[in-house]
């Protein structure tokens, strides 16, 4: 069955609103008897429909969270159990995005399951990022955190002359300790490269633009656009697929030749013979550098990843996701 987003005119929103008054009354009447807060944390949205790879019935729903955020949930259409996640919308997003989800999510909808984990009793209890909101003195100022990657350079926010007539707030590189040489501009997808790691450069980011981006007192044009560029692209850490690749490897399961032809990537010998082609697969998990590069690259493109893991590992992408 089509994928199909749920949509009804004023007239009709207002009509439905008229009509549930009433039972909305009485539930919570009933509520009150029964003890319980009757509050509308229970209450949903219906945001479209599709039919799974067996042809069983589902929906999108959004429902209300904690702290007035909103749950987007992946249900069984006529029992409305197996509710899965399909994203934890906070309370500043914009009312819109709940629908933009679910338009993203039903694009390929009835695609093989697991597409997202199970709601668990804490995600109804929980605001989404509460871990991440550090307030009062307990708040580490983003610029008095320090980050070393592999090499040991050391990546911190700082103030930046840049000719203007305030300071950038940018990441700067500085060598290993026991190398001489100063402060260097790089961008939150460089340092974010360096770790091989989104956290916590997009938080500590996220944190700064916070504190900093109603002072007037140092710009944060620069770095506020490079977090939406790194948060947008499609172009991901290869990270977390490298090492599910090796793991496969190392337990014998599979081996990288399986992969690539699994991936649709072969070879033939001089006598005709077929293998997979390994050295694409290689470059792809950051093992072996691209042609005419000295280093290997730490990145991929989201649909390469997806096919690797959706075909070469018949796992789902966002297993293997950072």
């Amino acid at each position: 069955m089509t994928p199909t987003l749920a949509s009804t005119s004023p007239v009709q929103r207002r009509s439905a609103a008229g009509n549930a008054a009433a039972p909305s009354r009485r539930r919570r009447t009933r509520a009150r008897r029964n003890g319980s807060s009757g509050s509308s944390g229970s209450e949903h949205v219906l945001l479209g429909r599709y039919s799974d790879r067996h042809g069983r019935p589902r929906e999108v729903i959004v429902r209300h969270g904690v702290a007035g955020s909103a749950l987007v949930l992946d249900r069984d259409g006529i029992t409305h159990g197996d509710r899965c996640l399909v994203a934890h919308l906070a309370a500043d997003e914009p009312a819109g995005n709940a629908a933009l989800v679910c338009a993203r999510y039903l694009e390929d909808a009835g695609a093989d399951r697991p597409r997202c984990r199970l709601v668990t009793a804490d995600d109804l209890r929980s605001a989404p990022f509460a871990d991440q909101r550090e307030t009062g003195a307990d708040a580490q100022p983003p610029g008095e955190a320090e980050l070393v990657d592999r090499l040991g350079n050391r990546h911190r926010l700082e103030r930046v002359q840049s000719g203007m007539s305030i300071p950038e707030l940018r990441w700067c590189r500085r060598a290993p300790e026991s190398v001489a040489g100063g402060c260097t501009p790089v961008s939150v997808r460089d340092v974010v490269a360096s770790l091989e790691s989104y956290e916590p450069v997009c938080t500590l980011t996220s944190r700064a633009l916070s504190l900093h981006g109603a002072g007037g007192e140092v710009s944060t044009a620069v770095l506020g656009a490079e977090l939406v560029r790194v948060r947008e692209s499609p172009i991901v850490l290869n990270r977390g697929l490298r090492e599910a690749v090796l793991a496969r490897i190392e337990r014998q399961e599979l081996s990288m030749s399986e992969i690539a032809i699994r991936c649709g990537r072969l070879k033939r010998d001089r006598k005709g013979n077929e293998s997979g082609e390994t050295s694409w697969l290689a470059r792809r998990l950051g093992l072996l550098p691209e042609g005419g590069q000295s280093t290997t690259t730490p990145w991929i493109h989201s649909d390469v990843l997806a096919l690797i893991t959706r075909r070469g590992l018949g796992i789902s992408p966002r297993e293997v996701e950072l």
